[in-house]
């Protein structure tokens, strides 16, 4: 029986020689996109969706969409660049070389320690509100421990699975909750559209730099590489897969708003960290009733349990990586060439890294600060990945046709000079 698993779990990695032709034909194959996006979905995401719906109303509904295009063009890329050259991200990046490449890896243990708290935690949060009485240290280790025991028992395909069943459960109960107290709403009277009010700016760069990304996004051509798709034919369908996945994330997204805003614009409450984004809930619960409260809060776990159970998979993906890059050296060996298996032992280690040591960090009883920790992390790699993106798909390594374009580049600058902001923001913030 293992033999059979095992065979099967070899055949995943086969490359799938025809893609589909049809726009019904690729919308039924989508996966990769929706693991990616679904990942990069957070707290922190929900969090500067409630605090722009509870302050500004719908005003700020357009910084989510630019939010979402920004992540779809760096993802876009990464899909390009692995399709393209047939070589991993890493590998790609590696061609930067090796300080690049160092600076990676050391990332990649901070992130790991960091990431392996703060988004379990945000889990038991939720967990906790939803069956009270439950320590969030409780809820946070059960988190942590069945996305480990699904990334190390399972593969890309279980994982898409049961990503899909998470977005779905998010889909229907989020912007389910925003449908229903639209419909409930007696007088809509909110401004969508796109505007900057005045003391807004904070928050539009919060909006923009945190719809669904982070070192995440880099895993995207291993989730593909998984998938079994290989060459440039897949090109159109890897752009609607992300399309799709990017749309659905900004969906997300303005629904939580919705919600903010119909619940809490103009009262005078404000949403502050995770306990403030629990607090939605409650005035959602008072409104609606207890149920309603529970079907929300089971959203709100289905989006921080997915960016669970993608890191625990994705990342291990790239570290594993890594260590194959550093112990080749600069050799030409084939087993660069071979799809990173997921019994790896680097691949395995990383999994452990990410899952046990850091619940020693529970100790501190601190999440909410392990939570911003995690987020000047996530600042610091993103003008990083967008400049070596901008350096990789103008290189000649690239046919032309599949090189950027001058819109395309123009983006890249600007998400380099946002995130570079956004990061130094953080970082004056936290110093002083």
């Amino acid at each position: 029986m293992l033999d059979n698993l095992e065979t099967k779990v070899e055949r995943t990695y086969e490359p799938l020689a025809n893609p589909p032709l049809t726009l019904k034909g690729k919308l039924s194959v989508i996966g990769p996109g929706i693991v990616v996006a679904a990942t990069g979905v957070g707290a922190g995401d929900l969090i500067m969706a409630s605090i722009a719906g509870v302050n500004y109303g719908l005003m700020l509904m357009w910084a989510v969409f630019v939010g979402a295009l920004i992540k779809f063009i760096l993802s876009e890329g990464i899909g390009r660049l692995y399709l393209a050259t047939g070589t991993t991200f890493l590998q790609s990046w590696h061609s930067l070389g090796w300080v690049a490449t160092s600076y990676f890896g050391g990332y990649a243990i901070l992130f790991g320690i960091i990431y392996g708290v703060a988004a379990p935690t945000v889990c038991g949060m939720v967990l906790a509100a939803l069956l009270p009485g439950t320590p969030v240290w409780l809820g946070a280790i059960v988190s942590s421990i069945a996305g480990f025991i699904l990334v190390w028992f399972g593969r890309y395909h279980l994982l898409e699975k049961v990503m899909m069943v998470f977005v779905g459960l998010m889909f229907i109960t989020v912007v389910g909750s925003a449908i229903i107290i639209l419909a409930s709403s007696n007088d809509v009277t909110y401004q969508v559209i796109p505007s900057v009010p005045k003391g807004s700016f904070a928050t539009i760069l919060g909006l923009i730099g945190g719809v669904g990304g982070s070192i995440t996004l880099a895993c995207y051509g291993y989730w593909l590489q998984a998938k079994g798709w290989s060459g440039k034919r897949w090109m159109p369908t890897m752009r609607i897969d992300n399309g799709v996945a990017y749309t659905v994330t900004g969906i997300f997204a303005v629904a939580i708003m919705i919600i903010a805003a119909e619940l809490l614009f103009g009262t005078g409450t404000t949403i502050n960290g995770n306990q403030g984004l629990l607090g939605l809930a409650d005035a959602y619960g008072e409104r609606f009733g207890n149920v309603a409260r529970w079907i929300l809060l089971l959203g709100f776990y289905g989006a921080v349990f997915t960016s669970v159970l993608g890191p625990w998979q994705g990342i291990s993906y790239l570290f594993a990586d890594f260590v194959r890059i550093v112990r080749n050296g600069r050799k030409k060996n084939n087993d660069l060439n071979q799809p990173i298996s997921e019994k790896d032992p680097a691949y395995r280690a990383y999994l452990v890294w990410m899952t046990f040591p850091p619940m020693l960090l529970l100790l501190f009883n601190e999440p909410v600060a392990i939570v911003f920790i995690y987020g000047i992390l996530g600042s610091i790699f993103m003008p990083a990945l967008s400049l070596g993106l901008l350096y990789l798909l103008n290189s000649k390594q690239i046919d032309p046709v599949y090189r950027n374009g001058n819109a395309t580049n123009l983006f890249l600058v600007l998400i380099i000079l946002l995130f570079v902001y956004l990061g130094g923001s953080e970082l004056i913030d936290m110093l002083f």
